[in-house]
């Protein structure tokens, strides 16, 4: 892995770049810069952890690091750090290269992203769209967080206001207990989602079944001892 940021035309399997140059467009005259922006998804991020908090749970994560990817706490209390997004698109997404030809890493390859605590997961997506050169739309995609507990796999879908950083803090430096995934949005239902999950699903699937089997069981016995007892009352000799 590269220890400095790559550009578009480098040819790794890591890609990095940074929330200021990536995420936020120059703002038009008369409306808020990047520095004002940063204070309001600043009060927004600190809705979840207080600055004492976040120093220390900042500090437990870069103890935890075994990448050199750690991160780093501003004195305005947003920290920087690194994502790694799984690019799993079912079909070649539409670039600004020749026909058949894809940007490196812009689908199968793990993508290490430098990012912000106030960049959303919209942005995200729309610098991960850009850095590729893909120009479909950002709506057609999604960032999934992908949770490892156990034995089981969960998949859930993240909401665009959500901040991938703060999940990545919460959760820990380990990939395999959260990791992120980016996949089309118009797919078919069981189509965005992985063989371990699937298997997961149908786990539940089995589990549901036979407690609802088991309550129906329950049911119907409590049925028939009534009507035995009716039974029994009117055939009762006098």
């Amino acid at each position: 892995m590269s220890s400095g940021y790559s550009s578009l035309e480098e040819d790794a399997e890591d890609f990095f770049f940074t929330a200021r140059t990536s995420f936020f467009r120059r703002a038009p005259q008369g409306k808020p810069r990047c520095g004002q922006q940063d204070v309001e998804k600043e009060k927004e991020t600190h809705n979840y952890l207080s600055k004492e908090e976040i120093k220390e749970k900042v500090h437990k994560y870069n103890s935890a690091v075994t990448d050199k990817l750690k991160m780093t706490l501003n004195s305005n209390g947003i920290y920087t750090g690194f994502i790694k997004v799984q690019m799993e698109l079912c079909k070649p997404p539409q670039t600004s290269l020749k026909p058949g030809k894809l940007a490196p890493g812009s689908n199968g390859c793990m993508n290490t992203l430098h990012i912000s605590s106030t960049n959303t997961v919209g942005e995200v997506i729309e610098a991960l769209l850009k850095k590729f050169l893909v120009t479909e739309s950002p709506a057609k995609f999604a960032l999934y967080k992908r949770c490892h507990r156990e034995d089981q796999v969960y998949a859930c879908k993240l909401s665009d206001r959500e901040h991938p950083l703060y999940l990545r803090l919460v959760a820990g430096p380990r990939t395999d207990t959260l990791s992120f995934v980016l996949r089309e949005h118009e797919i078919g239902e069981w189509e965005a989602f992985s063989l371990p999950e699937l298997q997961n699903f149908l786990r539940i699937l089995d589990k549901e079944e036979d407690e609802q089997l088991q309550n129906l069981k329950r049911r119907y016995a409590a049925y028939r001892h009534k009507l035995e007892e009716a039974l029994g009352e009117v055939w009762k000799p006098d």
